[in-house]
């Protein structure tokens, strides 16, 4: 289920994206960018509609998906 950003608290968003972006395996390119950056470009995308906030019931987890994530996954 596709959660509106907006709704989340800024401080819970906040949090999210940055657990999001600080992931094991998470992979910039060769160039090392601040976390700082990282929590306000995921941020961006999410105001242009490039990425959503979803909550899986199975799992009771929330992610991050991409525009393409959410294609596939059948958003």
């Amino acid at each position: 289920m596709i959660v509106p950003w907006q709704e989340i608290p800024a401080a819970t968003l906040d949090n999210l994206i940055e657990e999001f972006v600080t992931r094991d395996g998470t992979d910039y390119g060769e160039r090392e960018i601040a976390t700082a950056t990282k929590v306000e470009q995921v941020l961006a995308q999410l105001k242009r509609g490039d990425a959503a906030v979803v909550f899986d019931d199975a799992t009771e987890t929330v992610s991050i998906f991409t525009r393409e994530q959410l294609r596939e996954a059948g958003l």
